[in-house]
């Protein structure tokens, strides 16, 4: 018959040597927009592919953003109403505070009483964030693993429990460790960071995006006050619902409701577990995941993916995942290539040294310094006001002690009033101010007006018998700190996202967050509940506010003036702002 002839067999290696070539460019094409199609399949997960995050206008150009096209309202009011478990746990007990504890110790009349009562509420008011630092990186991976949602419905059903279970604990121990616990429970806050910044993903949405959360917070601080001081003692402070004719006393004791006389602070803890339980069952049903399916490690829900890994670290069981080579003619490259989208996946594909920045460090530290003298003041400023006034001393500039002598609902509806007043600036001022100075500009001013409330607080003991004298200087000193603090939080939360070198690690980078957070929480309330102890003893009730408050809040605003927004100050500062609600 003859050789065959050559010609097909040239045309057959062309024809391989140009599909090969086609599957490199196609590649090259794949790897150059593999960002741009994260990006698009974040978008279209179960966050809700319906609303988009850029707003773009008829003549091309992006929109400005406003309140109106701010996307994904629905899902950001639901992380907005899970944020409220930490306000309603942790504040709820500031205006009856002191009185709690005093019900607790032996012989609360003794004249060292204050001493030890300021020592035992700075330890409970450190609890609660002693268990958010144990667990908040803990919740990010987790999160990053296996769902945001998940972890924060699991949080929600912790903070009920801890809630109900504080209320009606009759022992110092007891109501450390279930503040132990909801603090534990209430370590998703650097989660829900993370969901709002991977629903709003677009940078000009973020401070708005970001402000939702904490005017939802602040919502919860001002009921969590009320409610606190007014329904604690209940048949004190009710007694036509709870005294001896109340209309709950359908046992007419004759001292009461009962129940109430035996637990005389649950009722605010109760009150709680039931709004908590709501947000609960709202979340649960409506709140979307925002973390891409392909990124999560099981889809067999939350509760079979805690066993695996709790099944992981007591068996030794290695955590590594093979990628399965299908029976079919590859390239050594695309199983490479698929390997590699399998590691990537998992989160875990950035080394250490790349996550943790500089950046990440300048954030973390001015993100800690906040809540350690910010924490303190919320503590150390109801105690100051429902200390007993002291009338046979002789004052100097320095050396006096005592307090305000007010009751419990009197501090919690003036405290609410002044959260009322957090929500307003949070709306309308700070959105005026950031569109003018920035981020880093707002952070700086709010550093800046600190000290000045700490250095005038203590000087209210002047004025305890003064009438209005001394309602004007209280109003003065908490307007200062809560329009500073108001400013100061949600611009330290979005110094901390612009940080972040990967969304990958979103999740952890504000675990890490909400841990150095906690930490701050923890040592601010603690030394301040010591030091101002020493003051009482020593006759200077100032020593804590001058020695401790006033000192971090200067250092702050030191490293304030160093900070620098990355990644758009430079750039974008002052094209992309904040405007006021209209």
């Amino acid at each position: 018959m003859g050789e065959a002839p050559a010609e097909p067999l040239s045309y057959y290696k062309d024809m391989v040597s140009k599909r090969r070539r086609c599957d490199e460019e196609e590649e090259l094409l794949v790897g150059s927009n593999k960002e741009l199609r994260f990006e698009r399949d974040a978008g279209d997960s179960r966050a809700g592919a319906e609303e988009t995050d850029i707003q773009v206008s008829k003549n091309g150009r992006d929109e400005e953003a406003t309140w109106q096209n701010l996307p994904h309202k629905k899902q950001l009011l639901l992380i907005a109403l899970c944020r409220l478990s930490a306000p309603l746990t942790n504040t709820c007990l500031i205006p009856y505070l002191f009185f709690l504890v005093k019900s607790m110790i032996s012989e609360p009349e003794q004249p060292t009483a204050p001493q030890r009562i300021s020592r035992l509420t700075g330890l409970l008011v450190a609890a609660f964030p002693i268990g958010q630092m144990l667990t908040s990186i803990l919740w990010g991976r987790l999160s990053d693993s296996y769902g945001r949602k998940s972890a924060i419905i699991l949080g929600l059903g912790m903070s009920v429990v801890a809630n109900v279970a504080f209320g009606f604990s009759r022992t110092f121990g007891m109501l450390i460790a279930w503040r132990v616990i909801a603090g534990m429970a209430n370590g998703t806050e650097g989660v829900m960071r993370t969901m709002t910044a991977e629903i709003v993903k677009e940078q000009k949405h973020q401070p708005r995006a970001f402000l939702a959360p904490p005017v939802i917070f602040n919502s919860g601080r001002v009921i969590a006050l009320a409610v606190g001081g007014c329904l604690a003692n209940p048949v004190d402070n009710l007694p036509h619902l709870f005294g001896p004719e109340g209309a709950f006393n359908t046992g007419k004791h004759p001292a009461g409701v009962k129940w109430t006389l035996h637990y005389p602070y649950a009722l605010p803890a109760f009150f709680n577990a039931i709004v908590l339980g709501a947000c609960l069952s709202v979340a649960a049903i409506w709140l979307r995941e925002s973390l891409p399916a392909e990124n999560s490690l099981s889809k067999s829900g939350f509760v079979t993916a805690w066993t695996k890994y709790c099944k992981s670290k007591i068996f030794w069981q290695p955590s590594v995942r093979y990628t399965v080579i299908q029976d079919k003619d590859e390239s050594l490259g695309e199983v490479v290539s698929s390997m590699e989208a399998s590691s990537s996946s998992s989160g875990q594909n950035l080394r250490v040294p790349s996550i943790w920045t500089r950046q990440v460090y300048h954030a973390l530290i001015t993100f800690a310094l906040l809540p350690l003298h910010n924490a303190t003041f919320l503590h150390i400023f109801p105690l100051m006001l429902s200390m007993p006034i002291v009338y046979d001393q002789k004052l100097s500039v320095f050396l006096f002690k005592g307090g305000l002598g007010l009751a419990s609902p009197t501090i919690g509806l003036y405290l609410a009033l002044f959260g009322i007043a957090s929500i307003i600036i949070q709306l309308f001022l700070y959105p005026w101010l950031h569109q003018r100075v920035g981020t880093v500009g707002m952070f700086r001013i709010a550093s800046s007006l600190f000290p000045i409330a700490y250095i005038a607080a203590p000087y209210l003991v002047f004025s305890a018998n003064q009438g209005v004298i001394k309602w004007v200087a209280m109003v003065s000193i908490l307007f200062i700190q809560v329009m500073a603090r108001t400013m100061a939080i949600p611009s330290s939360i979005l110094l901390l996202t612009d940080s972040v070198p990967s969304r990958h690690v979103m999740g952890s980078i504000h675990g890490a967050g909400n841990t150095v957070s906690a930490m701050a929480s923890v040592c601010g309330p603690a030394i301040g509940g010591v030091l101002l102890a020493e003051g009482i003893e020593m006759g200077a009730i100032g020593l804590v506010w001058w020695t401790w408050l006033c000192a971090i809040s200067i250092v702050a605003f030191g490293c304030s003036c160093y900070m620098l927004r990355e990644k758009s100050d430079v750039a974008s500062l002052g094209s992309q702002t904040l405007k006021p609600l209209s």
